[in-house]
C-alpha cells in the first residue's frame, strides 16, 4: 500500500469514534433488560388502576360474578407479573461493571418497582377487606334466612275429595320451597367457599410480595451502602491527593529557596576567591 493513500484513508467515516455514533450501545443486554422491565412497570401501573376500580365495586349494588371474576384475573395476572419483575430487578441490580448512566438507570427502574409494589399491596389488602366483609355478610344470611313456613288447612264440611286435592296441591308447593330455599343455600355455601379460597390465595401472595418487596429493598439498601463507601473512598483520596499536592509545592518551594542561597553562597565564595588572586596577582 502506497502512503499517499493515508491521508484519504483517514477521512474516511470508519475513522469515527464509538462514541460520536448515536447508534452505539455500551451494553445492549443491560439496556434490552432495563427496557423490558419499564415497559413491565407501565403494564402493572395500568393494571393496578383497573384494579382499584374493579375492588371499589365490590360490595355495592354493581357487585357481580363479572366483576369478582375480573378482580381475581387482574390480581393473579398482576401479582405473576411483579415476581417476574422482581426477578428482573434482581438481575439487574446484580450487573457487574455499570457506568454513571447504569448506575442512574438502576436506582431509577428500582424506587419505581418499589413504589408499584407498594400501591399494589395497598389495593391487595383492600379486597381482602372486601372479601372478608362480603363472607361475614353471606354467613349472617344463612344463619338467619327463615325455613319455609307451614300451612295448615282448616277443612271444614266441604267435599272430601277437594279437601285431599288442596291438601296435595299445597304439600307439592311447601316442596318446591323447601327445594328453592336449599338451592339458595347449597348456592350461597359454594360462594362461600369460592370466596374464602381466594381470600387465602390473596393473603398467600401479600405474603410472597412482602418479602420480595424486602429482597429488593435490601439490595437497594447494600448497593447504597456501597455507594457510600464509594463515595468516601473517592472523597479520601481527593483530599489525600490535596495534602500531597500542598506538600509538593512546599517541597518546591524549598527546593528554590535552597538554590537561590546556593547560588548566593557560590556568588560570595566566587567574589572572595577573585580578590584572593587579585591580591596575589598584585604582589
Amino acid at each position: 500500500m502506497s502512503f499517499d493513500r493515508l491521508p484519504s484513508l483517514e477521512s474516511q467515516p470508519t475513522t469515527l469514534r464509538r462514541e460520536d455514533d448515536r447508534h452505539y450501545v455500551d451494553d445492549p443486554d443491560f439496556q434490552s433488560l432495563t427496557q423490558s422491565l419499564s415497559n413491565q412497570l407501565f403494564t402493572l401501573t395500568s393494571n393496578i388502576s383497573r384494579l382499584s376500580n374493579q375492588i371499589a365495586l365490590l360490595g355495592t349494588k354493581r357487585d357481580t360474578e363479572r366483576v369478582r371474576e375480573r378482580v381475581h384475573n387482574l390480581l393473579e395476572e398482576t401479582r405473576d407479573t411483579f415476581k417476574e419483575v422482581g426477578e428482573g430487578i434482581k438481575r439487574m441490580q446484580a450487573w457487574e461493571d455499570v457506568n454513571k448512566s447504569q448506575k442512574y438507570t438502576q436506582q431509577k427502574l428500582s424506587r419505581e418497582f418499589q413504589a408499584s409494589l407498594s400501591e399494589f399491596q395497598t389495593v391487595q389488602r383492600s379486597a381482602l377487606e372486601k372479601q372478608r366483609a362480603s363472607n361475614t355478610a353471606a354467613r349472617s344470611t344463612l344463619s338467619t334466612s327463615p325455613t319455609s313456613p307451614s300451612q295448615q288447612h282448616h277443612g271444614g264440611f266441604g267435599d272430601q275429595q277437594q279437601q285431599q286435592q288442596e291438601q296435595q296441591s299445597q304439600q307439592q308447593e311447601q316442596e318446591q320451597l323447601r327445594l328453592a330455599s336449599q338451592d339458595e343455600v347449597d348456592f350461597q355455601d359454594s360462594l362461600i367457599v369460592e370466596r374464602e379460597s381466594e381470600i387465602r390465595n390473596i393473603e398467600q401472595s401479600v405474603g410472597e410480595l412482602n418479602e420480595l418487596f424486602r429482597d429488593v429493598a435490601h439490595i437497594v439498601g447494600v448497593q447504597g451502602e456501597q455507594l457510600d463507601i464509594i463515595s468516601d473512598n473517592v472523597q479520601g483520596v481527593h483530599t489525600d491527593t490535596q495534602g500531597a499536592d500542598r506538600e509538593l509545592r512546599s517541597a518546591s518551594r524549598h527546593q528554590r529557596n535552597a538554590r537561590s542561597k546556593a547560588c548566593c553562597l557560590l556568588l560570595v565564595l566566587a567574589a572572595v576567591l577573585a580578590v584572593i588572586l587579585l591580591a596575589a596577582f598584585l604582589g
